[in-house]
């Protein structure tokens, strides 16, 4: 019999009281910094001052310490409330007010101002950070020569609020991603603890503490606030606005067409002198706006010309809003499928190593976003049928032709002991108690190569018996999962270059030949990131374009943002 020991009295009570020992030094350690700053506010009172830091800090207290701050769960980042978040600061700061000084210094202020303005860029209205209230507080604030601790509690809480909620929006997003895109899984456990930003500000000559440092670290969206900055900027260019007025207004000559391509993609800038260069000039305007490309002048194209810069900059916003829905910092090696782009990029230190084509889910059959770890290299996979598959195209197969519908899809079934049964055992209202598995070969609905990438979705990257997909433009044709252009390549650097083993493909070719199953566990495991992004880079990697909405998942999500 196990015998079980009893804990030794004496070390429980020599931990306890120790605990209780830091404890009460951590309590009385706050309390005497917060009764040195009285003491320095009081001490500060004898000379002129903008108002009384002491008397503030008491109002500040009674404000915020009945909300309760818990600093074990502040430690894990996790908290991601405005509001908690706002008692931690002041708390961190034993409710001294955090902007405001009685030597009426506001710079910390005016760089706040500054920022929230500058937010715009990233497709955010400034008015939810109440810009307007703080820059007439401000003035108030520098134009009275004092101020009651009233004023000052307001002012202070309110920059600090809007700083809060600024950082969150940056960092998390504005909105919660399942009210915008019920298809949207893909995780951000990304910590954020920026009270312990603003408890700096504390210290004497301590530099602001920037809002840059909670946005997106994705080279995507640095580009995408460029592109923001940009056509903003064409809101108040004469030129422009005179071409969209002449357009707008029956002159739609080629020369107004052109000053609007240009002004909008200014790096396509070529001098209009040819019919060849303004029809390269339509093309280039049709490919960065998502237009199909055949150089006409149609309806469409017309529409884009005309359209004000707003419907731009919305779709601009909806793309950030969405790389905010992600962790703030890629990995430093990743996997990257953009859904409506149709192209599959691995990425090393934010730079393209590799990419291809890639064929994804049909409008009826969405591929969702997500996150995932891809785990394995599979070579000769086996095809066990998904639950969407099996009710949409197996079972409506076996009711029309039985077994022969079997035969032909290369389709075995199996129950759950293993045994393989007729396909007359199997209806509509049995099939979940069987297994319909394709064996691997040439006609194996995953090809030659699987990557897996464990997730509750059973989405993963894989071959595809149908080349002939790649190469077409409309490649929304698959039942949810990813297929690949080059899934030999992409296993070989996988394995060769990132697994350092001799894996060329010329010894995929030889395990394929034996039609057995091979897996390859990942070491260094890789993330995988399947997103919905309308607006992406271009194959130079230094321009945005702006791609087709095939799934109409932008609309919403632009409603949200206004």
């Amino acid at each position: 019999m196990e015998v079980v020991k009893r804990p030794n009295n004496y070390l429980v009570l020599f931990i306890l009281a120790v605990f209780a020992v830091s404890t009460v030094s951590s309590c009385r350690s706050r309390k005497e910094r917060k009764a040195s700053k009285h003491a320095q506010a009081k001490e500060a009172t004898v000379q002129e001052s903008k108002f009384n830091e002491a008397d503030a800090a008491d109002l500040l207290d009674n404000l915020m310490s009945g909300r309760g701050v818990d600093d074990s769960l502040f430690a894990k980042g996790k908290v991601y409330d405005v509001s908690r978040a706002m008692a931690k600061a002041y708390a961190d700061e034993d409710y001294f007010p955090i902007w405001l000084t009685e030597n009426g210094d506001v710079s910390y202020v005016t760089g706040l101002l500054q920022e929230l303005e500058d937010i715009q860029h990233d497709g955010l209205d400034t008015a939810r950070y109440r810009v307007g209230l703080l820059k007439r507080l401000l003035g108030q604030y520098q134009q009275s020569k004092t101020v009651n601790e009233d004023f000052v509690l307001n002012f202070d809480t309110l920059c600090t609020q809007s700083y809060l909620q600024a950082a969150r929006d940056l960092f998390l997003g504005a909105i919660v991603p399942k009210k915008a895109d019920s298809l949207w899984f893909h995780a951000n456990d990304s910590v954020w603890q920026p009270y312990s930003m603003l408890a700096a500000l504390g210290r004497a000559d301590a530099d602001y503490p920037s809002l840059d440092s909670f946005r997106s670290r994705y080279k995507t969206y640095t580009l995408l606030r460029d592109a923001m900055k940009k056509y903003r900027a064409l809101a108040a260019d004469s030129n422009y606005l005179y071409a969209k007025q002449a357009a707008n207004s029956g002159g739609f000559t080629d020369s107004i067409r052109n000053a609007i391509i240009t002004a909008e993609l200014p790096w396509q800038a070529i001098v209009p002198d040819s019919i060849a260069v303004n029809s390269g000039m339509l093309k280039s305007y049709q490919y960065y706006l998502g237009i199909t490309t055949h150089r006409k002048k149609d309806s469409l194209t017309q529409a884009y010309l005309k359209a004000p810069i707003d419907s731009l900059t919305a779709r601009l916003a909806v793309n950030m809003e969405r790389l905010r829905w992600m962790q703030q910092v890629p990995e430093q090696k990743y996997i990257i499928v953009n859904i409506p782009l149709l192209e599959l990029f691995f990425r090393i230190n934010e730079e393209n190593a590799m990419h291809m084509e890639v064929v994804v889910g049909k409008t009826l059959r969405q591929t969702p976003s997500l996150n995932a770890n891809m785990a394995n290299v599979v070579i000769n996979p086996p095809w066990g049928v998904p639950p969407t598959i099996m009710k949409k195209d197996v079972l409506p197969g076996m009711a029309r032709s039985g077994q022969a519908y079997l035969n032909k899809k290369g389709l075995k079934v199996y129950d759950l002991k293993g045994n393989r049964v007729s396909a007359a055992n199997v209806n509509s209202n049995n099939y979940k108690r069987y297994v319909f598995r394709q064996d691997p070969g040439d006609d194996n609905a995953l090809g030659y190569v699987k990557f897996n990438l464990p997730n509750k979705w059973d989405i993963y990257l894989h071959d595809t018996p149908h080349r002939e997909d790649f190469g077409k433009n409309d490649r929304f044709l698959s039942s949810g999962c990813v297929r690949v252009q080059k899934p030999k390549e992409l296993a070989e650097f996988i394995l060769t270059e990132q697994e350092g083993k001799r894996y060329p493909i010329s010894r995929i070719d030889s395990v394929i030949t034996t039609k057995k199953t091979r897996y390859e566990v990942l070491k260094n495991k890789i993330p995988v990131h399947i997103v919905y992004l309308t607006a992406f880079e271009d194959t130079t990697g230094t321009q945005i374009r702006l791609l087709t909405d095939v799934y109409k998942r932008d609309r919403k999500l632009k409603s949200l943002l206004q």
